[in-house]
């Protein structure tokens, strides 16, 4: 993921990068409600959600029902959108789940997003009213998503990919382990066996060497069990020899399993790991702004 949104030279942001970071941009403005849609980004999309949207206020006022009014708070952490009064929060919309923002240039107060459900999945289309400030707000949150990008990098969104890569590499060094760790016990056992064959009487005529030996009458080297000691010349059995299961935990060498892919503390927890990597799929699709899509460039080490 070592791609960065950039915005359009004709375009110029509004606010200071830590009024965003460190704080946020309230705006006041009615809330027409949300709907589902079924692609996360699209002029006509918006347009028909308006358009349901605004037929739908237009029975609510029939009725006798007024429009919500809804504060809204911008930031690199997202979209809240609270009642003015009581502060409660209604909606927390994560801005790498926004994937289209638009203000419409036929109603200079209606502002729209698309965002992807936390709990769902499902793509809503929020739709506000706003009186004069409809494009800054727009032009905000476009900023908003800019920087949280920015900072997902630098917080270790560049290292989810590598993770990843790392991970797969990890599961495949435990089968192996595994596999090697069987073939061992299956060595053992077959050395077990050889060690317990009958030693045959002194003097006696072999048309073949004994299994323990090679077709050279050498001891086979084993890397896991010792030398096994050949009969003495004078037909007196050598002493026993006691064996034990090779340490598992071990390679043929007896040394410890080496793992390249230890990453010590810089590995994340898996609930992190997974929120980063809806980030990463999230950042990755991109924020479209005003039907000005931020272009994918390399990052040149600029984040």
């Amino acid at each position: 993921m070592n791609r960065a949104f950039n915005r359009k030279k004709d375009k110029s942001w509004m606010h200071t990068p830590d009024a965003l970071a460190k704080h946020y941009i309230p705006y006041n403005a009615k809330f027409l409600g949300n709907t589902e849609v079924d692609q996360p980004k699209g002029t006509e999309i918006v347009k028909e959600a308006v358009r349901k949207l605004k037929f739908q206020r237009h029975i609510k006022k029939s009725e006798g029902q007024k429009t919500q009014k809804v504060e809204l708070q911008i930031s690199i952490y997202g979209v809240k959108i609270l009642d003015p009064k009581t502060k409660d929060v209604q909606y927390n919309c994560q801005l790498h789940r926004i994937s289209f923002c638009a203000d419409d240039k036929t109603d200079k107060r209606i502002f729209t997003f698309i965002c992807k459900d936390s709990e769902s999945n499902k793509h809503l289309c929020y739709v506000f009213d706003s009186e004069k400030c409809a494009e800054e707000v727009t032009l905000t949150i476009g900023q908003a998503f800019d920087l949280a990008y920015k900072k997902f990098l630098e917080s270790g969104g560049k290292d989810v990919e590598t993770r990843k890569q790392i991970g797969t590499l990890q599961k495949r060094i435990q089968e192996l382990e595994t596999e090697n760790s069987g073939l061992k016990k299956q060595l053992w056992e077959l050395e077990e066996q050889l060690m317990i064959a009958p030693v045959p009487p002194a003097g006696s005529i072999s048309l073949k060497p004994p299994m323990s030996t090679d077709v050279f009458d050498m001891v086979p080297f084993s890397a896991v069990t010792p030398l096994v000691p050949i009969p003495a010349s004078n037909g007196t059995p050598p002493p026993p020899t006691t064996t034990s299961p090779p340490d598992m935990s071990k390679d043929l060498f007896g040394a410890e399993p080496f793992d390249p892919f230890t990453c010590g503390q810089a590995d994340f927890p898996a609930d992190i790991q997974s929120r980063l990597d809806e980030m990463q799929e999230g950042f990755k699709m991109g924020l479209t702004l005003e039907a000005t899509v931020f272009s994918l460039e390399p990052l040149g080490g600029r984040c």
